[in-house]
């Protein structure tokens, strides 16, 4: 009987290959998610899905069988929002055209948008397809993968509708291989972009939300009037603004701190649309309410900490000293309460999300329900839990092999399969080299 190690080195040579006949992982401790724990359990891959689970299986003759007693195998890890596979430089919204310019406050001239009807939509690409602009070659793939996940749900994020996202499978392959689902939904910020034109402020920003959304509800009545009885009515004009907002399933709010969760969950039930929410870090003090409401949270495992160009001498006021302190206490908080939420790395290094979720955990959260934030929870929000999320028969083979719990400091990632190939970690970048790199999930 071969071993892990032996027998996954061997098989180096498959990545970015596709994947290799039966194979069976026997005798591991397999975290299923969706079911029970098995402790001596085997999972047997082949195609590229999951076959089957269990304790005592008859694997088939072909089924390369591996020892894989002494690791943990977990459904792949998911970060529910993230840029990653997009381009550095992301696509800039569209600007409305412009006049002679007008001179605000302070002097300085600022120009006057000539578009002011109900079709100016400023800082809006509701269109743009985070699927689209995917580039299999971007290094934080290997980096992310390398971190144990096999799958991120990836968004465009500029502009107050950046666009749609797109649920990934981290292969770094083909483009139309790593597309899971699309569109995942639409990302929204509170971005207020200057003052001098409209939206500039954070009421004109929310003002503007719902007016677009009115205007897609408008929309679709139109056009659905329009196609029943064409003859002899005046065809509606096409606005691929709305068109992208109506085809998106879900809309993703900002929402960091209690107010803004408040507001955010009373917002979402106005615009009558599903909506999550992301951010998260003061859930603690309104777990109940954002479990009441029964909007998905995705929590920001950035966890908030004192800037490193701070000045030392500067003192914090007691708010932010409190907000270090108990941030890492939402996610316990959301699971008492029966919450719905599920983690984003939100601009936190890969290697580093481990060491956020551990704070999570001895905040208080279990880690069942911590594994779970990263895998199912996250594939239930977007949907694609029939597909991904939990280690069941006939889902994708994405695994998560690791020596050891993952909840153990010294622990060791040995590999990431996605589907059903394996792909193994990669010397970590320097920091030097992660610079630059946006993050979506910023709240105002």
């Amino acid at each position: 009987m071969k071993s892990l190690i032996t027998m996954l080195l061997a098989a180096a040579s498959l990545t970015y290959a596709q994947a290799p006949g039966p194979i069976a992982l026997r005798g591991a401790r397999v975290v299923t998610v969706s079911g029970p724990v098995l402790e001596k359990g085997t999972v047997l891959l082949r195609n590229g899905l999951i076959e089957a689970v269990g304790e005592n299986l008859d694997l088939p003759k072909d089924a390369w069988v591996v020892d894989a007693q002494g690791v943990t195998v977990y459904p792949g890890l998911i970060d529910a929002l993230s840029t990653v596979g997009l381009p550095e430089t992301p696509a800039q919204p569209a600007t409305p055209r412009t006049e002679t310019p007008a001179t605000p406050r302070g002097g300085q001239d600022l120009p006057v948008p000539l578009e002011q009807g109900p079709q100016f939509r400023p800082f809006t690409t509701t269109w743009v397809r985070a699927a689209d602009l995917l580039n299999p070659a971007d290094r934080h793939i290997e980096e992310t993968r390398s971190a144990g996940f096999s799958s991120v749900v990836t968004f465009p994020s500029t502009g107050i509708f950046a666009g749609e996202g797109a649920f990934l499978n981290l292969s770094g392959e083909k483009q139309g291989r790593m597309v899971v689902a699309s569109p995942a939904g639409q990302y929204v910020t509170l971005s207020a972009h200057g003052f001098g034109t409209y939206p500039g402020s954070l009421m004109g920003v929310i003002a503007y939300i719902r007016q677009v959304s009115f205007d897609a509800d408008h929309y679709k009545l139109e056009m659905q009037a329009y196609a029943s009885h064409p003859a002899g009515q005046k065809r509606p004009n096409y606005d691929r603004a709305v068109e992208g907002l109506l085809e998106s399933p879900r809309l993703l709010l900002p929402a960091d701190n209690a107010k803004q969760l408040d507001r955010m969950i009373r917002f979402a039930a106005e615009l009558k649309r599903p909506a999550v929410l992301y951010g998260g870090h003061e859930a603690y003090k309104i777990a109940d309410r954002v479990a009441k409401s029964g909007v998905p949270l995705l929590v920001n495992l950035k966890w908030p900490e004192k800037s490193k160009d701070a000045d030392p001498d500067q003192e914090d006021s007691f708010r932010t000293l409190e907000l270090r302190d108990r941030a890492p206490s939402s996610p316990a908080a959301l699971e008492k309460a029966g919450a719905r939420f599920a983690f984003y790395s939100g601009g936190t290094a890969a290697k580093d999300v481990r060491k956020a979720l551990k704070r999570a955990v001895d905040a208080g959260l279990t880690e069942a329900a911590a594994v779970r934030a990263l895998t199912l929870s996250a594939a239930e929000i977007y949907g694609v839990a029939d597909r991904v999320g939990s280690i069941e028969p006939g889902k994708i083979a994405n695994l998560l092999v690791v020596k050891g719990s993952l909840f153990d400091e010294k622990a060791k990632i040995q590999y990431v399969f996605i589907d059903g190939v394996k792909y193994e970690p990669v010397p970590e970048t320097p920091p030097g080299d992660r610079e630059g790199r946006s993050a979506p999930g910023g709240v105002q």
